[in-house]
């Protein structure tokens, strides 16, 4: 399995409320932008989290990789002992990294005296990342890491350290998520840590124009000098350049956040493979062949007038033609019913013209409120399902909509509990989960509906998963395209 999802994180302590008590308001872009990183780490359901830190050990002529069984960190440093993080290491992982890195003549350090001892700039991103993954219903915690340092190398060197740790995933099959931790600039302002430099904004202008650009080779340019990047106080630079090279090419960065208010700049980003970020869960029972086998709730009716729009449906399309026309989010409109407004449920929104269009969806509700949930996945499946191109204005009248609201989830003993047509079935191992709606075409067994939901997660038939059924209400009605 390859590197699926990449996010360039800051970090902050004081990010973390019992450390900022307070302070952490003043970055509310930062926060709000690590919480939605956070929730889509988890999305991607990855068997490990790959961390390179500027903070882990630091080496002048060599790489660190984390070689021990686990580490443990804490903010206790910062004045919150009780904030704690005890992570698992993928062993096999980090000796196939030695290995590979041998071969290409990249010295690595393996491990060391620290090598238990989890620095601020990792702590941070797994901090959140465990939070997100308590909301979703997981163990905080449930994931395998490695920790991989920076180096006094060139830069060229990092860059080949990061194609080293893509192979080595690769080779290993593992499905991986890459954080790479670093603030900007340290030298914005003469309150900040190191004063003000010149060399600061322009530092911090150069890495945020790669971020936003979308060409993450900047990063290499001649202005990154040892002597510049010294004199702007720079903590992430090289970070990033790891994370470039486990990447390479064909993927597209788009800039989350950027704040100085302290005198140092933090900057989230996230990486999309291909041009179109994994959104939060891809119903991808669903292709051209596959496609509900009616257009009817599968279990109630509706409640409004049969000719008018379900409102359902009315807000999904209404979603979708505002984002594409406005780039924004639609604000909750002020005659929804009351269940969209005092309800929350994980939903599916689909999107047809003649074959799929579209289709992302949770599992598990993750907004406020069941109209928010759908609002949030249609703007996700018009412009976030990897399988397509965004939607674009003049294909609007095209598309026709269906939403499929899940009940809870149910756990279930074996495929006997099933029925394709009534209910969908939800396969987890570990934190590869896959899902299949119900009543599509062409799925008219349990043994069926299995083999494609464990094939979706990349779960083995010798893997011991775990199995749920759900049920579903789709809302069709007032969802055809406009024109055909």
């Amino acid at each position: 399995m390859p590197i699926t999802a990449a996010f360039a994180v800051p970090h902050p302590p004081l990010i973390i409320p019992s450390v900022g008590r307070g302070s952490q308001r003043k970055i509310p872009k930062t926060v709000a932008a690590y919480q939605q990183v956070a929730r889509q780490v988890v999305e991607s359901m990855p068997e490990v989290l790959v961390v390179s830190s500027p903070h882990a050990p630091l080496y002048a002529d060599a790489f660190y990789v984390s070689a021990g069984p686990a580490e443990t960190g804490s903010m206790a440093r910062f004045g919150a002992p009780a904030e704690r993080i005890q992570s698992l290491h993928d062993q096999d992982l980090s000796r196939e990294v030695l290995r590979l890195a041998q071969e290409a003549g990249l010295p690595v350090a393996f491990g060391g005296p620290r090598d238990q001892d989890m620095d601020h700039a990792t702590f941070i991103p797994l901090w959140f990342v465990d939070r997100a993954l308590e909301e979703a219903g997981f163990g905080a915690g449930n994931y395998l890491l490695i920790r991989v340092g920076l180096s006094g190398l060139d830069l060229e060197s990092h860059l080949a350290f990061g194609q080293v740790i893509a192979q080595a995933v690769s080779n290993l099959g593992r499905r991986a998520v890459f954080l790479a931790s670093g603030d900007l600039s340290h030298t914005l302002s003469e309150s900040g840590p190191y004063g003000f430099a010149p060399e600061g904004p322009v530092f911090d202008q150069l890495i945020t124009h790669a971020f936003d650009g979308g060409n993450l080779d900047e990063l290499l340019g001649s202005a990154f000098t040892p002597a510049f990047c010294d004199a702007a106080g720079d903590c992430g630079h090289r970070s990033f350049l790891i994370m470039h090279g486990a990447l390479g090419p064909g993927w597209t960065p788009e800039l989350l956040s950027y704040e100085n208010p302290f005198g140092v700049g933090y900057m989230t980003s996230r990486l999309s493979p291909a041009g179109a970020f994994a959104p939060p869960i891809q119903d991808e029972s669903q292709d051209d062949a596959e496609t509900p086998a009616d257009s009817t709730a599968t279990s109630a009716p509706a409640s409004t007038p049969e000719q008018a729009p379900d409102p359902y449906v009315a807000l999904a399309r209404a979603s979708v033609e505002h984002f594409v026309r406005t780039g924004s989010e639609l604000p909750l409109p002020a005659d929804l019913p009351p269940e969209l407004l005092e309800q929350r449920a994980g939903a599916f929104v689909s999107l047809h013209t003649t074959d799929l269009r579209g289709c992302i969806g949770t599992i598990q509700p993750t907004r406020p409120t069941l109209a928010q949930e759908i609002i949030s996945n249609a703007i996700a499946a018009c412009s976030q399902d990897p399988r397509f191109p965004a939607v674009e204005e003049q294909e609007l009248d095209q598309i026709s909509y269906s939403v499929d609201v899940l009940g809870a989830p149910e756990p279930i003993r074996g495929p006997e509990e099933l029925d394709p047509q009534r209910y969908g079935v939800i396969v987890t191992c570990g934190w590869r989960r896959g899902l299949l709606l119900p009543d599509l075409d062409g799925i008219d067994t349990p043994e069926q509906q299995l083999r494609i939901a464990c094939n979706k997660a990349g779960i083995g038939p010798w893997e011991k998963a775990k199995l749920e059924r759900f049920e579903v209400i789709r809302h069709t009605r007032g969802g055809q395209a406009r024109h055909a």
